[in-house]
């Protein structure tokens, strides 16, 4: 079994290859795909950069070349449910993508034409294991809920509210949903996990430089556990 860890920056891979034993790295499409183990498990682990088109590429490079098994991202977001703050933790239980708009021609927004589903949903075996790994660190609260995927930096409350209604996401960011419709395609399992840094949608925040080393945190130790109990 190989297993593929996608993030969208450095902040964020960083620490999962520190606890890896890199055996080899992969350039393609200007990412680096570092291959090697955790646990001794065998992992394919890569910074995709950030957007929608980036983190698509990315995972069907993990598909083609190097035949993954299952696909995890972890990364930040923003929170947009009423229940999620700062610190937190959300589970994707399925991705949309609220950029996508094709009403002109009688579809909802969010659906892409002429695809089979609307919602890309997640793997229930990996949502299981994240959840058992959030419920290993007392100070983590965890929610299993809809994220919302875009090629946009949501900083507009209006939009945020407007998401958050019309796909009753509960965090937002802007990889997740294509990573998601990739590994749809492919048949790939996947999972989508977001430590959240804000929810303008209730007035919280948390100053960066303090929610990274704790984002950071989350997603290595849930990361670790996914993978040793995998």
């Amino acid at each position: 079994m190989i297993i593929g860890i996608i993030c969208a920056m450095d902040e964020e891979i960083k620490p999962i290859l520190e606890e890896m034993e890199i055996e080899k790295k992969y350039m393609k499409a200007n990412m680096q795909f570092n291959l090697g183990k955790i646990y001794k498990k065998d992992i394919v682990a890569v910074r995709c950069g950030i957007g929608k088109v980036n983190a698509a590429v990315c995972t069907q490079i993990l598909v083609d070349d190097f035949n993954v098994d299952k696909v995890i991202n972890v990364g930040v977001a923003g929170g947009i449910g009423d229940i999620v703050y700062p610190g937190d933790v959300v589970i994707g239980s399925s991705l949309v993508q609220h950029d996508m708009d094709a009403s002109a021609f009688g579809d909802k927004i969010g659906q892409i034409p002429r695809l089979d589903t609307f919602d890309f949903k997640c793997d229930k075996y990996l949502i299981e294991k994240a959840q058992n790994a959030c419920e290993q660190f007392n100070e983590v609260n965890h929610y299993v809920g809809i994220i919302a995927t875009g090629d946009q930096f949501i900083a507009d409350i209006h939009k945020i509210k407007w998401i958050n209604k019309e796909f009753d996401a509960i965090a937002c960011e802007m990889e997740g949903g294509s990573i998601a419709q990739v590994c749809y395609l492919n048949n790939i399992p996947f999972i989508v996990i977001r430590s959240i840094s804000d929810n303008a949608n209730i007035g919280a925040h948390m100053d960066y430089e303090k929610f990274i080393p704790i984002a950071v945190k989350n997603s290595t130790n849930i990361i670790k556990y996914m993978i040793k109990s995998a």
